[in-house]
């Protein structure tokens, strides 16, 4: 399967009449926007912000950010099973819109929604601090369901990137970048002497509104499955849960899986990456002892040496984690975990739910508990209504002089569990 990803870099976003993108400059008509957003018929109202790094500005509640990208040449189309069909992707030619970013934003959905602040301390904990961002704040129909609402605010999401990106398909991309993975047979023949690797991914999958999606499919429904890595790279899997902003893979970390691109800089060199297998972190036991099952049945299947297993999300999780892990190993294939830590606000609590000795290779994203203030800021996108809410949060979170006293918990991306940030240990 072979991957050629055009880039075209965006230097600036402003309001205009009319909808265009012209020499890296990006020009939104919020009429045009608005006609694409109320095609959704559980929002009720649609308005636009823009919000550019170094401002004094922040975006709450988030729900999700997404990068525009969009097929150009080959099999399928961007966003498969939910804005275009279910052919399978990965192949061919895609364009992406980067430097910028589509965040979905409005009264909150569940208690785990993100703060993004563009200037100040908190910009140093959110990857999107350093993107151009479009904000869609979307109100729904009076009486729509949290999971109604959900799903629209994601529908909104997806078609405004897809409706963006839409305008780079005549254009010549500044960079193009090729990713190419071999079959299973080739691979072998090409990389003789070099380890098989793969990543397991495990998808947040807990329950209604903790959901991520393959192919539009809810992930708490598959078996674990195996994927070119470059199928998400077209947005095979996309967001659609509520879990601690901290840890959540936003729909634009799923595009740009900094797992998947570091073990492609090593393919072919120090390893051979072999595959991307996604498994889900549902509830029940029985569930956990299925998936697990299956996840090392494949690994096993592929003839790997070593995966790299990422987790999303804590608590429930980190039991699929620590199966996953024991299962893999029992199989003779090395493991290593990247997973954030919630330690209390002094650190001295236990790390995770679970451990095992098998789990001997570990990276961490930091610690989701750590405390920081955030200052008050000029402007405001969305609103503060629930921010004592959100988890990380508490009673006195607003101080007096309009600062937050809140854990890393409630800023988005902050303990990324697939490192899209810069937080680890040493």
């Amino acid at each position: 399967m072979k991957l050629e990803l055009g880039k075209i870099f965006i230097k600036d976003i402003r309001f205009a009449e009319k909808t265009a993108l012209q020499d890296g400059v990006l020009s939104v008509s919020k009429d045009d926007l608005r006609e694409v957003a109320l095609s959704e018929e559980k929002i009720k109202t649609v308005s636009f912000d823009i919000a550019k790094p170094g401002e004094s500005v922040r975006i709450t509640p988030v729900k999700d950010v997404i990068e525009p990208r969009i097929k150009v040449e080959g099999r399928g189309g961007v966003f498969p099973g939910v804005i275009s069909g279910v052919d399978t992707v990965g192949s061919g030619k895609t364009y992406c819109l980067k430097g910028m970013a589509v965040v979905t934003a409005g009264p909150i959905v569940g208690f785990q929604e993100g703060v993004i602040d563009m200037s100040g301390p908190g910009a140093d904990y959110t990857p999107f601090s350093k993107t151009l961002n479009l904000v869609v704040l979307c109100e729904p129909v009076e009486g729509t369901e949290a999971h109604d609402y959900e799903r629209a605010v994601r529908m909104v999401g997806l078609k405004i990137a897809t409706h963006l990106a839409e305008l780079s398909k005549e254009l010549n991309p500044d960079e193009t970048q090729t990713y190419e993975t071999l079959d299973l047979l080739e691979g072998m023949k090409a990389y003789p002497d070099l380890p098989r690797v793969a990543y397991v991914q495990m998808l947040q999958s807990q329950g209604l509104l903790h959901d991520t999606y393959v192919y539009g499919v809810d992930a708490k429904k598959i078996l674990p499955t195996i994927l070119y890595p470059t199928e998400d790279m077209d947005g095979a899997i996309l967001s659609g849960n509520c879990v601690s902003a901290c840890d959540k893979n936003p729909t634009y970390v799923h595009e740009n899986n900094p797992v998947i691109e570091e073990l492609f800089k090593q393919h072919g060199k120090t390893i051979n990456f072999v595959a991307h297998v996604i498994t889900n972190e549902n509830v029940y036991l029985a569930d956990k002892e299925r998936s697990s099952n299956q996840t090392a049945k494949l690994c096993k299947m592929l003839h790997l040496d070593g995966v790299v297993v990422s987790e999303e999300g804590f608590g429930n999780p980190d039991t699929d984690l620590i199966m996953n892990c024991k299962k893999i190993e029992a199989e003779g294939i090395k493991t290593v975990l990247i997973t954030d830590e919630y330690a209390g606000r002094d650190g001295k609590s236990q790390s995770l739910a679970d451990a095992d000795k098998a789990a001997d290779a570990l990276v961490t994203a930091g610690n989701a508990n750590q405390v920081v203030v955030l200052p008050k800021l000029d402007k405001l996108i969305g609103t503060l209504d629930y921010i004592t809410k959100i988890a990380g949060a508490n009673a006195d979170t607003l101080r007096e002089d309009g600062s937050l006293e809140v854990e890393l918990q409630v800023i988005t991306g902050a303990t990324s569990e697939v490192g899209f940030n810069k937080l680890s240990a040493r």
